[in-house]
């Protein structure tokens, strides 16, 4: 009504209330009544905003390679802001909208700024090494943005930055691959090659693990025979020493008998000696005796039968003398009684 108008904003945007080239009224989330003819009012978000870029670099060696990340930042000097880029905003309806293109272009800066910071890291690198830098390429770049003198004066805080990838072209990419590929594929030969290898020095453990338990095998029989041999030949000693034994035992007991004959040989020859001696002697003394006394000595004590016998050599004796003699059957049976 006659131009006046009320405006009401939200904390995550801040207002500057301009009339005659002055601010009347400014902050966060404010509202306030104003006349549309006389009155500007600007407009700047406070809220965090995300700025996606995408660009293109080339490397060290001259390939080339796609940058593609974001970075989060916030305004902080509102103030300052509203003075270098227009944040005028206009009422339509009800809904507020910008009057310039200027809040567009902060979010382009910042992406312009992040290219001007990763350009000069990623010239640096090879590509085998830009690829793989996207962390540090994010570290680094965030640190000289927030060391950046034009970041400051924008008024501007650079939150955070991520660098989703860094890609070579396609046709770099298949050449990359076809080498890792390669690469891969050699290390898959030399694994199988490695297994391989592996595989025949098992074998060839194993064989001289069997060799070796074979040849342990047969020293082993070799010293059990050896034992068995000087076993026996501890046994054959043994009983060569026992046969010895016995053998001198035996020599010895014959010695013994040799002596025992000899000493029987002497004692038998002194006592045949003695038999000799003393039959010499009788016989000496005899052969002056009478033989008839000597007759009557021996028949002394002798038996019937003996007495008899004598008889008769008697009579047989005088035979010549004597003319006949009857000697019956009981005669002689009656003698053989007595």
């Amino acid at each position: 009504m006659f131009g006046i108008k009320f405006i009401k904003f939200q904390p995550s945007e801040y207002a500057l209330k301009f009339k005659n080239g002055k601010v009347e009224k400014e902050g966060a989330g404010i509202s306030f009544y104003y006349y549309e003819p006389t009155t500007s009012i600007v407009m700047v978000p406070i809220a965090s905003c995300d700025s996606p870029f995408m660009f293109e670099e080339v490397t060290a060696d001259f390939q080339t390679v796609a940058v593609q990340g974001q970075a989060t930042y916030r305004i902080v000097d509102s103030k300052n802001v509203a003075k270098l880029l227009n944040y005028t905003v206009a009422v339509r309806g009800g809904q507020k909208s910008f009057v310039s293109d200027d809040p567009k272009r902060l979010p382009m800066r910042v992406s312009n700024l992040v290219r001007v910071m990763a350009k000069k890291h990623i010239e640096a690198l090879r590509l085998a090494d830009a690829i793989r830098s996207s962390e540090s390429l994010a570290e680094s770049i965030l640190v000289d943005l927030r060391n950046n003198d034009e970041i400051q004066q924008l008024g501007i805080e650079i939150m955070g930055l991520t660098v989703l990838g860094v890609q070579p072209s396609k046709e770099t990419l298949r050449a990359l691959e076809a080498e890792t590929r390669e690469q891969i594929l050699k290390v898959s030969d030399d694994a199988i090659y490695e297994r391989r290898n592996a595989s025949i020095e098992q074998e060839r453990g194993v064989s001289e693990n069997e060799y070796n338990t074979e040849i342990a095998i047969e020293n082993k029989n070799w010293e059990v025979r050896e034992a068995q041999l000087k076993a026996k030949q501890a046994e054959m000693r043994k009983k060569n020493e026992l046969a010895n034994e016995q053998l001198d035992a035996e020599i010895n007991l014959e010695e013994k008998k040799k002596a025992l004959i000899a000493l029987a040989v002497q004692n038998s020859r002194a006592e045949a000696d003695a038999k000799a001696y003393e039959l010499k002697a009788m016989m000496d003394a005899l052969s002056e005796a009478n033989i008839e006394v000597i007759r009557s000595l021996a028949a002394i004590g002798m038996q019937p039968q003996a007495l008899i016998a004598s008889a008769f050599q008697n009579l047989a004796g005088n035979a010549e003398k004597i003319g006949n003699l009857n000697i019956s059957p009981d005669l002689l049976q009656e003698l053989m009684v007595k």
